[in-house]
């Protein structure tokens, strides 16, 4: 297989002439008056490589402040202790709580020409619009959420109640977030995958009975990837619900795989907001930086670093049949497949349930 660096530069190089690239025509050096901006988002998403090209064609620097928990972004900015945050990261399926509490700005999406390059299924979606038709969030960035796993210690593929054996106390992490860890607890108990995110009341009685009853199992809650992956570097954790990052960064040094799990695959998909108090001198060049995660460079650079895929088709086609399969982009019929995490409208009693587990 041909080195996909090598027909990175190729493709770059073709595409700059046209709309590919199109952060060498409208986006130029008159929006470097704004010498940074922030952008709030997952270490996964936002490595240095992959902003680079935007600052050296912008001039302007993206400084990057990672998140914890997508519960304390809604929260900050909620409350109004993220002021210095210029571009957020809500998710699809949360995005209802950002709209709903006011907290992001509606989107000129005139000023963000690579949307028509966006896959239909996002480009449809209504997830991120208002009650007003506006639409306050762009999808750019997607995937899968496995369990990742030692494969020389657990020889049979785990599924989600793996994470709820006591074989293996000491040796599981599950990540610190109420909505994905209390589903997986739901289906661990036999809740459907189609109610799984649907939970009543007593239903989620018995979800916190499962979570309290695997709290004595876990190594940690784990809230960044870089500490997970750490953690099965150093042989602390052998199986965990995670993203891919442990398995890229560790496929080579040891014995790990990634687990999809038959009761439901976790999909999840990163979006594009910016703060409803963003200056208006800090609004344009914000534009610039959603047409450029819609765009050639950055979808280039983190499928061939990060190994994920953004919401534009801009260069599936460019792309060796061996990249497009680590990328989920292969076979486009799995975007209608995953359990798109939803947070549903008793949150708060979810919220309070994880609270409850992680205090008990």
């Amino acid at each position: 297989m041909q080195c996909f660096t090598l027909n990175r530069r190729q493709m770059l190089g073709g595409l700059a002439a046209g709309a590919g690239l199109s952060l060498l025509g409208p986006m130029g050096r008159a929006s470097a008056a704004v010498s940074e901006i922030v952008w709030a988002t997952w270490d996964s998403n936002g490595h240095p490589e992959y902003v680079a090209a935007f600052e050296k064609v912008t001039g302007t620097k993206v400084k990057l402040s990672f998140l914890s928990s997508e519960d304390a972004q809604f929260a900050a900015l909620k409350t109004g202790s993220a002021s210095d945050w210029d571009i957020v990261n809500p998710s699809l399926n949360g995005s209802w709580r950002y709209i709903k509490a006011k907290v992001l700005k509606p989107l000129d999406l005139s000023k963000i020409p690579n949307l028509a390059h966006m896959y239909d299924v996002f480009k449809t979606t209504d997830k991120v619009k208002g009650e007003d038709g506006a639409t306050y969030a762009i999808p750019y960035l997607w995937g899968l959420n496995p369990i990742v796993y030692r494969s020389d210690i657990h020889t049979e593929e785990p599924t989600y109640s793996t994470l709820f054996d006591p074989k293996f106390k000491g040796q599981l992490a599950m990540r610190d977030y109420a909505l994905e860890s209390i589903a997986i607890a739901a289906l661990h108990i036999g809740i459907p995958r189609e109610r799984a995110f649907l939970l009543t009341s007593d239903e989620l009685v018995e979800v916190k009975k499962a979570l309290i009853a695997q709290k004595p199992l876990l190594r940690t809650y784990w809230q960044t990837i870089g500490d997970l992956t750490n953690l099965f570097a150093t042989g602390e954790v052998t199986a965990a619900f995670s993203w891919r990052v442990p398995y890229d960064a560790l496929k080579d040094k040891m014995k790990v795989a990634m687990a999809k799990p038959k009761a439901g695959i976790m999909g999840w998909c990163d979006c594009f907001g910016i703060p409803a108090n963003l200056s208006d001198e800090k609004v344009e060049i914000a534009y610039k930086f959603a047409d450029y995660l819609l765009g050639a460079d950055y979808a280039s650079t983190i499928a061939d670093i990060g190994n994920y895929a953004t919401t534009s088709s801009i260069i599936r086609d460019k792309l060796s049949h061996e990249k497009q399969e680590a990328i989920f982009v292969d076979d486009l019929s799995v975007m209608q497949n995953f359990m798109w995490p939803v947070a549903p409208d008793n949150y708060s009693e979810w919220l309070k349930v994880w609270n409850e587990v992680k205090a008990a």
